[in-house]
This record gives C-alpha cells, structure tokens and sequence, in this order.
C-alpha cells in the first residue's frame, strides 16, 4: 500500500510529522506500507519551512512541487498541475492531506481527479461558517470529495454529519498537531533573544497576526496595535512576523519601547516563547490549540474559529476585530480572572497510531473485498 502525504505550509509539517513516524513505526513492524512525502513548495522560504523539518525530525521529502508563490488561483494550479504529473508517473493507493491549506485542496482535487484516488482528510470537518476566509473554502471543498475523515473533535463530526456524510466515514481520532506537541515539548529551546530583550517567564506577551482582514489594511493594522500596546502595562510585546505582515508594518511605522518586531522563529523556539509567556494574542487558529494544552491565556482577534473547542473547552477567547475589545480583555488578564481551561478529548499525543491503525483497517478491508469479489477466501 502507497500513501500519499502531502506538506505544503508550516502548519502543515507540525502535523505530518507523527503520522510519517506512526508509518514508519508499522513499516518497523513488517507491514506492509510504503509513504511518499509530497512538499507541495507552498512555503519556500526556510524560516517558513526548512528548519520545520530538521526540528520536527521529518525526512527530506521524496518530490517537492516547488509551487512557490502567487495569487490562490496560480498556487492552486501549479500544485494541482504538479501532483497530477507525479500520479501520472506513479499512483497511490490514498493521498493524506491535512489542515486547510491551499496545498490540501490542491492534492485532494487532483487526487480524486487522478482516477479516483481515495483522499483522507486528517482535519476535517472543522467550520469557521466565514466565506471570506480562504482557508474556509479550502475545507468545504475539500470536505465535498474526501473518503476518509480524521477529525479532532465532536464539532468536527456533527458538522460533517449535517453535510450528509455517512457514519462509517469518520472517524474521531484527536489533534495531531497536539502529538506534535507533547512530543517536542522536552525540547523545546530558549530563543537568543530571550536574553536579548531580558524576558522573564509569564512576563511577556507573544503576538501574531497574519489573516487579510486584519493586515491588509494599514488603518486596521495600526489600531489594532496600537491597542495592544496601550493595554499591555509595558510588558514586553514579541511579535514574530509573519511575511505578508511586515510588509505592511513598514507603510505603517509604527513603534513603541516594549514593541519588539522580530523574525519568524522555528518551532522549538516559537513554542518555548508561547510555554512561558503571560499571554498571547493571535489571529492564528493552531496557535490556540497549542496554547489551550499549555494552559496560556489566548486572545484571538477574529469573529469566528473553525475550533470552537478552544473557547468552550480551552483558555482561548474570541474578541472580533475591534480594538476596543482588547483593553477589558487585559484587565482580565491582569486581575487573574482569566479562565484556566481543560484539554479537548483525546488531544493525548496519541493520534497518529490511532489514524494510521484506521488506514490499514481500511485498506485490509479493501483487500478482502476485492478477494471477495474475485470468489477467493481471505483465508485462502
């Protein structure tokens, strides 16, 4: 059995990267199961993508498409024209895409499209119910011509479950990027410019902004900022910054003494900043994820979230996008009455084995069937 698993984006290494080590873990153990990791070049920049891999332990990837950048539409076709073009020269028996990048529509289209290649969607089901997202687009899409679903939570499957699809095709498994997680946690690493900047723990506040509604705008851009320094009580304010944000911070100019713009971190880093850090602010949906196992207060400055478990279950709170909501969020945050959450279900560190003991039911189901179909016993 060949598998497909498909990386494009940096959110989507965290989460591939247990389900290549559960692979191998089988292929340890005589079975019968080969993968073929597919980096579709969604993110090309090595501090987007490169250090993920020698970080996370993950292989060099057998072909990468070398996508590259460009509009959605450019993107979505140079992958698709790609991953098409390798399927010709060699197809598999499933393709795995995860997350909600323009790389899992990408492959999943090209998959089904390549005859009719079964596509498993570690992920799916999840729901912002915002069109103007595309990432939301990319999962109802995805969603409408997925096989298989891995899902992270009971809102997962009842949202899948009221777009018809059919019991036996999901399967609730847990949060692989939670596995990720748990498992790197030991290792993680104090940034150089923790020193730098003489922080101290839960005596900083992370911020990360990124989605179009809140960068794209200068305006928007500056007052949400300016919002959070105003209530941030001259608590250091790290900032990685995220490519398509710093552009815009420059037009904007805007600065102050705790505001501190630095680079993209890698994993380890980033996550040791998150571990220890009073607060973050965020606009990122995974963010909040990691941040409700850690037990860290999360401001999301978005009106939706497609893991809506984060707030009802985790220490993430939803502010929308007014600057005005900041403020009494940090005076909460300072008195000590911000929520102190749980951890979702089955976010145990254990999900991939739990996907990858799913596909091999599937696929010797797959076997019997066709033996079936040929009048031979399986036992034969």
């Amino acid at each position: 059995m060949l598998i497909d698993i498909i990386a494009g984006a940096r959110p989507n290494f965290i989460k591939i990267a247990p389900i290549i080590e559960a692979v191998e873990q089988q292929q340890g153990a005589g079975t019968s199961i080969a993968y073929r990791l597919v980096h579709t070049g969604q993110h090309y920049d090595e501090k987007m993508s490169g250090n993920f891999f020698e970080q996370l332990g993950i292989p060099e990837p057998h072909i990468n498409l070398e996508a590259g950048s460009g509009t959605q539409a450019e993107q979505t076709g140079k992958i698709m024209l790609g991953y098409e073009q390798l399927l010709a020269q060699r197809p598999c028996d499933l393709c795995i895409v995860v997350g909600d990048v323009t790389s899992t529509m990408a492959c999943a289209i090209a998959a089904k499209k390549a005859g009719n290649i079964k596509v498993a969607h570690v992920e799916g089901g999840i729901r912002s119910g915002d069109w103007m997202m595309p990432e939301e687009i990319n999962r109802i899409v995805t969603d409408s011509i997925t096989d298989y679903f891995f899902t992270t939570s009971e809102t997962a499957n009842k949202n899948l479950r009221n777009a018809g699809v059919k019991e036996s095709s999901i399967f609730f498994v847990g949060n692989t990027m939670i596995d990720t997680l748990y498992k790197q946690m030991p290792n993680l690493r104090k940034p150089a410019l923790w020193d730098e900047l003489h922080l101290d723990k839960q005596g900083y506040i992370v911020i990360t902004l990124h989605r179009p509604s809140n960068v794209d705008d200068e305006q928007s851009l500056e007052r949400l900022v300016a919002a959070i320094v105003a209530s941030s009580r001259g608590l250091p304010l790290v900032f990685p910054v995220h490519p398509r944000t710093a552009k815009m911070l420059e037009s904007v100019g805007i600065t102050a003494k705790n505001l501190h713009f630095i680079e993209p971190l890698g994993y380890l880093e980033f996550n040791y900043l998150v571990k220890y850090a009073k607060a973050v602010i965020t606009d990122s949906g995974g963010i909040t994820e990691e941040t409700t196992v850690m037990g860290i207060p999360c401001m999301t400055l978005r009106t939706s979230t497609e893991r809506p478990e984060t707030c009802t279950i985790g220490t993430n709170e939803l502010l929308g996008a007014d600057p005005a909501a900041i403020a009494p969020a940090f005076d909460m945050l300072f008195s000590g009455k911000w929520k102190k959450g749980a951890i979702p279900g089955l976010w145990d560190g254990k999900t991939a084995p739990r996907i990858v003991k799913h596909i091999m039911a599937l696929f010797l189901e797959k076997i019997q069937a066709a033996l079936a179909a040929s009048g031979i016993s399986g036992n034969s």
